[in-house]
């Protein structure tokens, strides 16, 4: 009896370990999970005027339908690491699925902002757990002869749903009401809780963790990161230091840093582990998966808004459009996992890097008549290098460490990737702002009456609108808006071009990182 246990345990640390239907099916009910949390993140986006209007709020409160739900995830998804091992992660699933259930279900009941706001914080901070609870159990519960398979579906979903939820969004909101952004989740909800509760036995609870739950390191933890996010929200539309409830929120999170990373250094049982930073591999691959959120996040916002901003196109349009990059991420996501098994992983990051790159580059030179067919080759270049850099990333820096490392490590490795989203749209807003002004001011320096080309187009305006009123003010003001408007477009190729400088430069990066071994065997210590 005691051989026959001896050979099963032996065979079943082999590579070749066969995945058991039953822990795929749990795994694949835990991604649905995940999908459904980072949707959840943009899904609100396109439709923030009809929440707006259906709860007489104001454009400055109904923001916070976006950055109550952004900086409650942030504070929760580090946490999730100690919870996992405190709970297990059939537990700390089920609670974050539940919670998030309920909370969805109460935000589209919600009758005031103030309701919204809170629902949509609890929505954010139960579900946030369940993101690198799905990372941290594809690497550790599965072989790593099998990581080509499960490390391209989180990958994919990684990618996927943020991409797609501004347009997944406007389309619910168009067809019913914004209400039903939030009840959508519930059935699903409901599935994924029961399924979890029923299905997933990966781990063993460590309830005695609760006992030295370190409440001092929660709460600076949640100063820290959570004034950080209101700034990198709010900063670029408000001046930054300028205002003072950003300045005081940067006085915060620096504080609150100085004494969330003491604590960690010194407590006996910190809230977050942060030594695994001195594995290479990992320390790299956060900072290039921090790089690689400002893409994800800042492409997904940056698209949209020129095509509403300046093409004038409705929700459903932008997602017809905007279906080219979610394709493409969906056909490459096997091809990159077949790839990771063939090639060395750092070469297809390296690859990933640089065709995103080619795909900003693409777009630098833009103008107001690009539409589907001049963003097509673009956004298929996005998708192919997105998947290139996120899936042997994701296996890189969490698929080489010890086991018992994995579940603080996943935490922070999404932590990286989310900030580095907020950096990415606080930098690029700060750009267009910036950059617009620029082209406006120099525009209106060569539009005037010595320029030909202005005289005669005012002229030709003020002939068309003779007899509709003051025809020359008119004209004027007609004028004025093609200025705005080439400035914007030009805003935007300022963006795309910087994005493509710093992809192409980030490329270098990987030879910081260790060559990852093949087939062996993740060992816990």
């Amino acid at each position: 009896m005691t051989d026959t246990t001896a050979n099963t345990s032996m065979m079943e640390a082999t590579p070749t370990e066969r995945i058991a239907p039953r822990r795929l099916v749990a795994f694949l009910i835990m991604v649905f999970g995940m999908f459904m949390s980072i949707l959840d993140i943009q899904v609100v986006s396109a439709s923030l005027t009809d929440i707006q209007a259906g709860l007489s709020a104001s454009s400055t409160e109904v923001s916070w339908v976006q950055t109550a739900y952004l900086i409650a995830e942030v504070i929760a998804i580090p946490l999730s690491g100690f919870l996992s091992r405190a709970l297990g992660t059939r537990l700390l699933f089920a609670i974050s699925a539940a919670g998030f259930t309920v909370s969805s279900f109460l935000c589209g009941f919600a009758s005031s902002i103030e309701q919204m706001i809170v629902w949509r914080a609890i929505q954010g901070f139960l579900g946030a757990g369940m993101i690198p609870t799905v990372f941290a159990s594809a690497y550790t519960v599965f072989p790593r002869s099998k990581f080509y398979i499960v490390g391209p579906i989180i990958g994919l979903v990684a990618t996927l749903a943020p991409t797609i939820g501004p347009t997944v969004g406007g389309v619910i909101t168009d067809l019913m009401s914004w209400h039903w952004l939030f009840f959508i989740n519930v059935v699903p909800g409901i599935i994924i809780t029961v399924g979890v509760l029923a299905l997933v036995d990966f781990d063993k609870p460590d309830f005695a963790l609760l006992d030295h739950f370190d409440w001092f390191g929660l709460i600076a933890m949640a100063g820290f990161l959570g004034a950080l996010e209101y700034v990198l929200e709010e900063g670029p539309q408000y001046e930054w230091l300028q205002d003072t409830s950003v300045a005081t929120c940067t006085a915060i999170s620096a504080v609150s840093a100085i004494a969330f990373f003491y604590r960690v250094l010194t407590a006996k049982e910190p809230i977050v582990d942060i030594t695994a930073f001195t594995d290479r591999n990992f320390a790299v691959g956060c900072l290039i998966s921090f790089c690689a959120g400002i893409g994800l996040y800042g492409l997904t916002y940056i698209y949209p808004r020129y095509l509403s901003e300046v093409r004038g196109y409705s929700a459903l349009m932008i997602g017809e459009t905007m279906f080219v990059s979610g394709a493409t991420m969906f056909l490459m996501a096997p091809i990159v996992g077949r790839l990771t098994q063939k090639l060395d992983m750092r070469l297809i990051i390296a690859f990933g890097l640089v065709v995103f790159a080619l795909g900003s580059w693409e777009m630098a030179s833009i103008t107001r008549d690009y539409d589907f067919n001049e963003l097509l080759l673009p956004q298929i270049l996005r998708g192919i290098g997105m998947m290139c850099v996120i899936v042997p990333t994701n296996t890189i820096s969490l698929g080489t460490l010890a086991a018992d490392r994995v579940k603080n490590a996943s935490g922070l490795f999404n932590l990286t990737r989310n900030l580095g989203g907020a950096v990415g749209l606080a930098v690029i807003n700060q750009v267009l702002n910036e950059r617009t002004d620029l082209h406006i001011a120099r525009l209106q320096e060569r539009v005037n009456w010595g320029n030909m080309t202005a005289t005669e187009t005012l002229n030709d305006f003020t002939q068309r609108l003779e007899g509709t009123g003051d025809a020359a003010l008119m004209a004027l003001k007609q004028l004025s808006q093609i200025v705005h408007r080439q400035a914007v477009v030009m805003g935007y190729g300022d963006a795309f071009f910087m994005l493509a400088v710093f992809y192409f430069g980030l490329s270098v990066t990987v030879m910081l990182l260790n060559k990852p071994t093949t087939g062996v065997a993740v060992e816990a210590h």
